[in-house]
């Protein structure tokens, strides 16, 4: 059976007894088999019976080129009768054409394609990979999402069913791009001498870029006494010796292409 290729229904045996005289099986006009003789040249076609109860023939490897009506034609004494089975062959879904991953500015809007084919038509789902994602959000071969949002980022699933074998499926990764957000920025007391630590936390896509000043003086990554760590989502300002001279307002920068924004912070004494 070829790949992808269900048969639903398969020629059965056409019942004779013994006044039959002359069987044949016909293809629409075509004669397949007259008694024992193969008439047709496709190699697929084979004589299962012809038997003084049975005739009946095979087609193996079905394609869906074979799909229509078969007759069994029987001449008796008295008079000819055909029988006639239709045969439905049924071709599992297969996705031919998808969208690829996009990347896209929030507020943007989105078309996806899923494409599929299979006997019978395949129905077309989408849904959203994501916890807060509730069913299917398109029961179409088209997704259309109109001003995007950071919360509709990632992963669609495109599903192709028919019932004639598990539904296939595909994703396409939507990556939404934002600028910087602050969530986190708290001020902190720290003792002279201690080690202290102001920790500014962003959400940004593509990853935010951070950058540190003390009133309006930048602060340099290996200045004495400081060190500045960078993250994807957090930027960390460790102070391994605090003094008087550190205390003070510190401002964090988080920055992408698509915008920036700031927080201010105390580095003070208990």
């Amino acid at each position: 059976m070829s790949s992808g290729v269900v048969v639903k229904m398969r020629l059965g045996a056409c019942s004779v007894d013994n006044r039959v005289t002359r069987v044949a099986w016909l293809n629409r006009s075509s004669i397949l088999y007259a008694g024992n003789d193969k008439w047709c040249l496709d190699p697929r076609v084979v004589l299962l019976a012809n038997t003084k109860t049975q005739y009946s023939i095979q087609i193996q490897d079905v394609d869906v080129y074979d799909e229509g009506p078969y007759t069994c034609s029987v001449q008796t004494d008295n008079h000819p009768k055909t029988s006639r089975v239709h045969l439905i062959v049924q071709v599992s879904p297969k996705i031919t054409e998808i969208s690829p991953d996009i990347s896209i500015n929030e507020g943007g809007n989105v078309s996806l394609t899923c494409i599929a084919t299979g006997r019978p038509d395949p129905t077309i789902t989408w849904r959203h990979i994501s916890p807060k994602a509730v069913g299917f959000i398109s029961e179409d071969e088209y997704l259309e999402i109109t001003g995007i949002t950071r919360e509709q980022s990632g992963e669609y699933e495109c599903s192709a069913s028919n019932d004639v074998s598990a539904p296939v499926v595909q994703r396409v990764k939507v990556t939404v791009n934002y600028p910087p957000y602050i969530s986190d920025a708290k001020s902190s007391g720290v003792p002279v001498g201690q080690k202290g630590i102001l920790l500014c936390e962003a959400s940004a896509v593509p990853s935010a870029d951070f950058q540190w000043y003390k009133d309006d003086k930048r602060l340099a990554e290996g200045q004495k006494g400081l060190k500045v760590e960078n993250k994807p989502f957090f930027s960390r300002l460790t102070f391994f010796n605090v003094s008087e001279q550190d205390y003070g307002n510190y401002t964090c920068v988080a920055s992408n292409q698509l915008g920036n924004t700031n927080a201010s912070m105390i580095l003070y004494g208990e």
